[in-house]
């Protein structure tokens, strides 16, 4: 039977088990340079068999959030080079997360204060968070956006080509394709934030047209062994929603399955909330999405996340359920969660307060097993 610690080759890369440190933004990089700090933070981590690093923007107009890190200046890539050696040295492996956050974005954060693009201008019911003069944090409603022309949307499609080039040439293992929780890509799947009228808008195949082309640019940029993607088939996370999500992503499903990623991340309900919610009538059959996916011909590993705990995730892997599972708070607070996992040892609890923004606080001083009483 297999279990939750045994190894798994995805793609290209082999893992030492099967327990996953989902992405988590922590807003900790200021100037969206990724530093020493944050190359801790990983490396305490780095048992886990596979690292989600936090949502990365790939490029500036991408960014929607404070002090969080990004994948288009000699900077930032340099400070991903620390961290990826880290794990690496390690032992660990790491995929980073990449992002354009579209209409969840904030004015004071896009270049020259301009307005945050998206499919359509229509303003999320959402929030952002910015930091004030004095350095504190705040919560701020984000932005209205405007609609994206579609001659820019080559532009953006090539952003993501040169921003997965940049990541393996800092040292990732491979990409996630950030596809969930109401940002520019899902917001253009989901009918609640794309009201086109061209050939992006408007049918499911004409919806899901850009998460295409972005995976098409991507896969032939750095194969689709290094490439992942991640979903959320009916999240209400930052205003996205779509009455008939089963058809939407069965669609979305059957189409990646001719590329060969190295695995599909779905996230199972409203993210960080109940695993059961639904958007539209019925409830979402995330088994049927599964078996499309492999009636389709799908190889890729398959990932769950959201609301996991030991019980659930060893009854995923044994039961077949899952490739992989993985683990947000939980590994905020456990950097060494795997070995906890295995003995089924008493687990930290996270500190919320730290969440978001700050220094080792929360962050890098969580206590491992040898050092707990």
């Amino acid at each position: 039977m297999t279990s939750l610690f045994d190894p798994l080759k995805i793609g290209d890369i082999q893992l030492a088990n099967r327990i996953v440190m989902a992405p988590l933004t922590r807003n900790r990089s200021p100037g969206a340079v990724p530093n020493t700090l944050n190359a801790a933070y990983y490396e305490q981590r780095a048992t886990a068999g596979l690292l989600i690093t936090e949502a990365t923007a790939i490029t500036h107009q991408g960014q929607g959030y404070a002090d969080v890190p990004g994948l288009y200046k000699p900077e930032a890539l340099e400070g991903w080079k620390q961290v990826t050696d880290a794990v690496h040295k390690a032992g660990g492996k790491i995929v980073v997360q990449m992002w354009h956050v579209g209409r969840i974005s904030h004015d004071t954060l896009q270049p020259n204060g301009g307005k945050p693009v998206a499919p359509s201008a229509i303003r999320a019911k959402s929030k952002t968070y910015l930091i004030n003069e004095d350095g504190t944090g705040t919560f701020a409603e984000t932005s209205e956006p405007r609609a994206l022309e579609l001659n820019e949307l080559p532009g953006i499609i090539e952003d993501y080509r040169r921003a997965a080039r940049a990541a393996i040439d800092a040292g990732f293992d491979g990409v996630e394709i950030h596809a969930a929780n109401g940002y520019l890509i899902d917001q253009f799947l989901r009918s609640g934030s794309n009201v086109r009228t061209d050939e992006y808008g408007g049918s499911i195949e004409n919806r899901a047209r850009l998460l295409f082309q972005v995976v098409d640019a991507i896969t032939a940029e750095i194969g689709a062994g290094r490439t992942a993607i991640r979903i959320s088939p009916v999240t209400p996370a930052n205003d996205s929603s779509d009455p008939n999500p089963q058809p939407l992503f069965t669609y979305v499903v059957e189409g990646l399955a001719k590329y060969g990623l190295a695995y599909i991340h779905v996230i199972e309900g409203a993210t960080g909330g109940p695993r059961d919610h639904q958007q539209g009538d019925t409830p979402f059959d995330y088994a049927a999405l599964r078996a499309a996916y492999q009636a389709a011909g799908g190889k890729a590993a398959w990932m769950v996340n959201n609301g996991y705990n030991r019980e659930l995730a060893i009854d995923a892997i044994e039961e077949n359920k899952a490739d992989l599972v993985a683990f947000g708070k939980l590994f905020i607070a456990n950097p060494d969660l795997v070995e906890r996992l295995k003995n089924d040892t008493v687990l930290n609890a996270p500190d919320q307060g730290t969440f978001y923004g700050g220094g080792a606080k929360g962050y890098t001083d969580y206590p491992i097993l040898e050092n707990v009483a």
